[in-house]
C-alpha cells in the first residue's frame, strides 16, 4: 500500500520462524494489492521491482529494482535479506534478451535452455523456467493464494446479480474457447455474445480485449441487442504459482463499456482484487460476477 509505514523486522510473519517473503513485481496493479494483503497478513514483504515493468508507488517497502534476467543479483538479494519464499506477481511485457541474462554458478548450465525457451516458448513455459531458476537459487516459489487466500473467487454468484439462461449459454461458449486458447499457451480469456465467440485474449491483456469488443459494438460488428460474457480461466497446463487470472474494478468498467452482461472466473483459481469495490461497481452497473467450478462445466 503506497505510503504505508514499513513493518519492523520482528513483524508477526517473521516471528513464526519463517524467512522473509519477496514479491517479484511486474506491471499493473496486482503486485501492490498482493503486497498490501501480505502485509495485512503479518508479512514484511521485500519488493524486487522488475526494470521497465514494475510501476511506482513502492514507498514504505524495502525494495530493489533488478532486470528480469539478472538471476545473479536476485539470488544475492535472497541471501542478504533472508528470503525463503517468493511470489511472482504482475505482468511482464518484454522478455529479456540474451545479453540481459546474468546467471549464478548454479544456473550457468541452464543458460542454453533458458535462451531456447525465451525464443520459442509460450508464456507458461517461460514462467515455469523462471520458477525453476528462482528455486535453484534457494528460495521456494509460492502462489499468491498461499499468502492471501481471501483473494480467490468462490463458486457461484458473487454479488447481487446472477447470470440468466442466455448468459449461461455465453459462459459455456466462452469457457470452451478459453480452454482451447489456454491449451495453446496464448491467453486466459474469451468473450462470447449470443452464443458466438467474438474475442480471444492475446498478449495485450484483458482490458485491451474488452476495449476491442467495445469498438466492435460501436462499429455495428456485434449485435447491440445481445450483451455477452467475459470468461477468464487458468490454462489447463498452468502452474498455479504464477499468473492466476484476475479481475478488479477496472475489469468491471471495461466490461460495462463493452456492453457485457457479466464476468465469469474460475473459482479457487482466479483472483478478485479490491473485492468490495469490484462487487459494488458490478452490482451498481447491473453486471453479474460468478465463480465457475471446473469440475462441473456449464451446459
Amino acid at each position: 500500500m503506497p505510503g504505508a509505514p514499513p513493518q519492523s523486522p520482528d513483524s508477526p510473519g517473521d516471528r513464526k520462524g519463517r524467512g522473509r517473503l519477496a514479491i517479484i513485481a511486474g506491471g499493473g496493479g496486482l503486485p501492490h494489492h498482493v503486497a498490501a494483503a501480505a502485509r495485512a497478513h503479518g508479512e514484511n514483504p521485500y519488493i524486487i521491482a522488475l526494470t521497465g515493468e514494475a510501476g511506482d508507488g513502492w514507498d514504505g517497502y524495502d525494495r530493489r529494482t533488478l532486470g528480469i534476467g539478472n538471476f545473479r543479483d536476485i539470488s544475492a538479494t535472497f541471501r542478504t535479506e533472508g528470503i525463503d519464499r517468493v511470489v511472482l506477481s504482475g505482468g511482464v511485457q518484454r522478455r529479456p534478451e540474451w545479453r540481459d541474462i546474468r546467471p549464478t554458478l548454479k544456473t550457468l548450465s541452464r543458460v542454453p535452455a533458458v535462451l531456447k525457451t525465451l525464443i520459442s516458448g509460450g508464456d507458461d513455459a517461460v514462467l515455469k523456467m523462471a520458477i525453476a531458476l528462482i528455486e535453484a537459487s534457494g528460495a521456494r516459489v509460492i502462489g499468491v493464494q498461499e499468502i492471501v487466500p481471501d483473494l480467490l473467487a468462490e463458486i457461484g454468484r458473487i454479488g447481487r446479480i446472477a447470470p440468466d439462461d442466455d448468459d449461461l449459454r455465453d459462459i459455456a461458449a466462452a469457457t470452451a474457447a478459453a480452454n482451447a486458447l489456454g491449451a495453446l499457451d496464448v491467453g486466459q480469456g474469451a468473450i462470447a455474445v449470443g452464443g458466438r465467440v467474438v474475442a480471444l485474449e492475446g498478449p495485450e491483456g484483458t482490458d485491451a480485449m474488452l476495449a476491442r469488443v467495445a469498438g466492435l459494438r460501436r462499429d455495428g460488428r456485434i449485435s447491440q441487442r445481445r450483451r455477452g460474457v467475459l470468461v477468464k480461466l487458468c490454462k489447463p497446463q498452468q502452474d498455479l504459482r504464477a499468473d492466476l487470472p484476475s479481475i478488479g474494478p477496472s475489469t468491471v468498467e471495461s466490461a460495462l463499456a463493452a456492453g457485457l452482461a457479466g464476468i465469469a472466473v474460475e473459482a479457487g483459481r482466479a483472483l478478485i482484487l479490491e473485492r468490495a469495490a469490484t462487487i459494488e461497481r458490478a452490482d451498481r452497473s447491473g453486471l453479474f460476477v460468478t465463480g465457475l467450478d471446473r469440475a462441473r462445466p456449464v451446459s
